[in-house]
C-alpha cells in the first residue's frame, strides 16, 4: 500500500489539506464541495470532509468562497523569445500557470539540438513544469537551403525520445502541404514516439487543411468560429489564444456550442514582459474565455485537462485533481475575474495572498550563446542599384497591413548616384536582412560569405532614423529598417555589439536600445527592466513617426512565412503562397 492509499483510507495524516472550496472537476465539467488532500507532491483524495486526516503537522489552507482548480497549462507559448524564462517564471506562477508547452524557435534555429538542450537545462528544476517541442525550422527548405546537415537532423529527431519533449513544434502549412520536406524526418520520429506535431495553419482551409491534417495534431491559428469547427472536423485539436500576439478567444466562444469541449485548449502564444506584468498569464486567457461565454468549468478544463491529455501530460498526473494527480492547485477568489490568490506547485505553496514564495533564477549559457551576432555590415549590404528597378523605376515591396499581415505592392524609390533610396515622405523604407547563423561561425566560415537581402517596405510610417533587431521570427537574422542607409547600418552594428536585441537610431545616435544577449533573442535582465526597455524602444519608434498599430510586432514578423503573403528572406522576397523567392523587379 502506498502513502496515498493510507491517507485516502484515513489511516495516516496528510501533508496539506485545502478545505471549504468549490473544487473544479474538469473530467465532469462541474464544481463540487470537496476538500483536497495532499501527500508529498500528489493528491491523495477529494473527500467531502478531510478532518480525519488533518494532523498536528498538516498544513491547512481555508478556501471558503473560493474555487479550487488544477494548475493551469499553457498549451502553446514561446519561452525562448524576449525574456529568459528562468528570470520570468514567477510571474506565470502568480497567474496560476504551473505547466507550459513551449516552442524553441529562438534558440533552436540558431543552435539546433544544442539550443533545445540548453533551453531544457535552463528551465529544469523550476516550480513550473516546462515541456518543449522540437523546432522544425533548421530542416525547412522552402525558401532557403536547409540549415541542418544529416547529423544535426538526426540529433533533433533524437530529442523526441526525451521525456520533457512532447512533440514537434509548429510547422507553417506552406512548408508541408503538397510538397516533400526534410522535416518529415521529425514527423516520422514523432509518430514512433507517440508524440504530437503542431501546425501553423493561418490561411489554410478546404482541401489544403485536409492535407495538412494528415501531418499535424493541433493548431492555434483559428481566427473565427468557422475556422475552429473546420479544424475539429478534420481531427485537429484546436488551441485558442490570448496573449501579446493576438486575441482569438472569440473564435473559441463562437464555436463552443458546436464542437466537443474536449477538442479545445487555451494558450497565450507568448506573453511579452509588459503584458506578463500588467495582465498576467493563463489567468488572463481563462478570463477571456469566460467573457466569451464559455462556462467557467469548461474554460478551466480547456486550460488544464484538455492540453494535458493532448500532449500526454495526463500520464504524469497533470491537468486534474483526481487521486494520484500531481498536486498543482490554483485557488481563485473571483471566478469572473479569475483572481488567483494561492498557487500550489508539486505540493508546495509557491504563491499566497499576493506574495511569491519563489524568486528569479539564473542559468549560465555557453559563451557562444552570448556571442551569436556576427554579421557583415559593409555599406554594400544596404545599397540597392538603380538598375534593380523596372523601366518605370518601380520595385516590388512588402506592404505592412496590420498585426502580422503583409501584402505585396510596388513602389518607386528615390534615385541618387545610381542607387535606390528610401523615401519616407512617400512611406517607402529600406529593409535589410542579414544572416547571423552562429553555426557558420563555429564552422569557421568567412562572415563575408553570409547572404543578405535589401528590399523595401511600406506601411510602417518612419519619418526619420532607423531600427534594427535580431528578434525576427523563425529566422536567425538581423533586420534593419530605415529611412537612410547610414542610420540603418549604425543600428545594425549596435545590435551586433550588444549580442542581439533592439536599437533605434536617429542622426547617427542610438536613442533607445534593448539588449537580448542570450542567443540574440532573450534578455537576461529582470522582467521589469526588460519591459521598461521595450516601452522605450516603442516610444522612440513613435517619436520617429512609426504609425503602425504595433510597430515592434510588425518588424519582427517581416520574416515570418506563417502568415502569408510576401516576406523577407536572405535571398530575396519570400512569395509565401507561390512558395518561391522573387526579386525586386516586379
Amino acid at each position: 500500500m502506498n502513502d496515498l492509499q493510507a491517507v485516502a483510507l484515513g489511516e495516516a495524516t496528510a501533508d496539506l489539506v485545502i478545505t471549504g472550496g468549490r473544487v473544479c472537476l474538469p473530467e465532469k465539467g462541474e464544481f463540487q464541495s470537496r476538500d483536497v488532500v495532499v501527500v508529498d507532491d500528489r493528491v491523495a483524495a477529494l473527500p467531502e470532509d478531510a478532518d480525519p486526516v488533518i494532523g498536528e503537522d498538516t498544513r491547512v489552507i481555508t478556501a471558503t468562497d473560493r474555487v479550487v482548480a488544477p494548475g493551469f497549462v499553457d498549451a502553446h507559448t514561446h519561452l525562448d523569445l524576449h525574456q529568459t524564462f528562468e528570470n520570468a517564471y514567477h510571474y506565470l506562477i502568480e497567474g496560476g500557470t504551473t505547466t507550459v508547452v513551449s516552442e524553441v524557435t529562438g534558440y533552436g534555429p540558431a543552435f539546433g539540438a544544442e539550443g533545445v538542450e540548453q533551453f531544457l537545462a535552463a528551465t529544469a528544476y523550476l516550480p513550473v513544469r516546462v515541456r518543449a517541442v522540437v523546432p522544425p525550422q533548421p530542416l525547412l527548405d522552402t525558401f532557403e537551403p536547409r540549415r541542418a546537415d544529416d547529423e544535426e537532423a538526426d540529433a533533433l529527431a533524437d530529442l523526441l525520445a526525451d521525456d520533457r519533449v512532447v512533440g514537434v513544434g509548429e510547422t507553417d502549412w506552406i512548408h508541408a502541404v503538397g510538397r516533400d520536406t526534410p522535416a518529415e524526418l521529425l514527423y516520422e520520429r514523432a509518430a514512433e514516439e507517440d508524440k504530437t506535431v503542431t501546425g501553423h495553419a493561418a490561411g489554410c482551409s478546404g482541401e489544403k487543411l485536409a492535407a495538412f491534417a494528415s501531418v499535424i495534431d493541433d493548431d492555434h491559428e483559428a481566427i473565427s468560429g468557422e475556422d475552429v469547427v473546420e479544424r475539429v472536423e478534420n481531427g485537429i485539436h484546436t488551441v485558442g489564444r490570448y496573449g501579446s500576439i493576438r486575441d482569438d478567444v472569440a473564435a473559441i466562444g463562437d464555436a463552443y456550442s458546436e464542437v466537443p469541449t474536449a477538442e479545445l485548449s487555451l494558450s497565450t502564444d507568448g506573453m511579452w514582459p509588459r503584458e506578463l506584468i500588467d495582465e498576467g498569464d493563463m489567468d488572463a486567457v481563462v478570463r477571456r474565455a469566460i467573457e466569451e461565454g464559455v462556462d467557467p468549468a469548461d474554460a478551466i478544463r480547456m486550460a488544464t485537462l484538455n492540453p494535458a491529455r493532448h500532449f500526454g501530460l495526463a500520464e504524469e498526473g497533470v491537468g486534474s485533481l483526481s487521486p494520484g494527480s500531481v498536486a498543482d492547485v490554483v485557488l481563485i477568489d473571483d471566478l469572473d475575474e479569475v483572481t488567483v490568490t494561492t498557487v500550489v506547485s508539486g505540493g508546495e505553496v509557491v504563491f499566497n495572498k499576493g506574495e511569491s514564495k519563489v524568486a528569479p533564477r539564473s542559468h549560465e549559457y555557453p559563451d557562444r550563446f552570448y556571442d551569436s551576432v556576427n554579421v557583415p555590415t559593409d555599406p554594400d549590404r544596404f545599397r540597392v542599384p538603380a538598375d534593380a528597378a523596372d523601366g518605370d523605376g518601380a520595385v516590388r515591396a512588402i506592404e505592412h497591413r496590420q498585426g502580422l499581415v503583409t501584402g505585396e505592392t510596388t513602389v518607386a524609390p528615390r534615385v541618387a548616384d545610381g542607387e535606390l533610396l528610401a523615401d519616407p515622405e512617400a512611406d517607402v523604407l529600406k529593409a535589410t536582412l542579414l544572416d547571423r547563423n552562429p553555426r557558420d561561425d563555429a564552422a569557421g566560415r568567412d562572415p563575408a560569405d553570409k547572404p543578405s537581402f535589401t528590399g523595401f517596405v511600406t506601411g510602417l510610417g518612419l519619418d526619420s532614423g532607423a531600427v534594427a533587431t535580431t528578434l525576427v521570427w523563425e529566422t536567425t537574422g538581423l533586420l534593419a529598417v530605415g529611412t537612410n542607409d547610414e542610420d540603418a547600418r549604425t543600428a545594425a552594428e549596435h545590435v551586433a555589439e550588444m549580442g542581439g536585441g533592439w536599437a533605434v537610431v536617429e542622426d547617427g545616435e542610438v536613442v533607445a536600445e534593448l539588449p537580448t544577449r542570450v542567443a540574440g533573442v532573450c534578455s537576461d535582465l529582470e522582467v521589469e527592466e526588460t519591459a521598461k526597455l521595450y516601452d522605450a524602444v516603442e516610444a522612440a519608434l513613435r517619436r520617429l513617426g512609426a504609425d503602425a498599430d504595433r510597430p515592434m510586432l510588425a518588424l519582427q514578423t517581416l520574416t515570418f512565412p506563417g502568415v502569408p503573403a510576401l516576406k523577407l528572406s536572405f535571398s530575396g522576397y519570400a512569395d509565401v503562397l507561390d512558395r518561391e523567392v522573387v526579386g525586386l523587379r516586379p
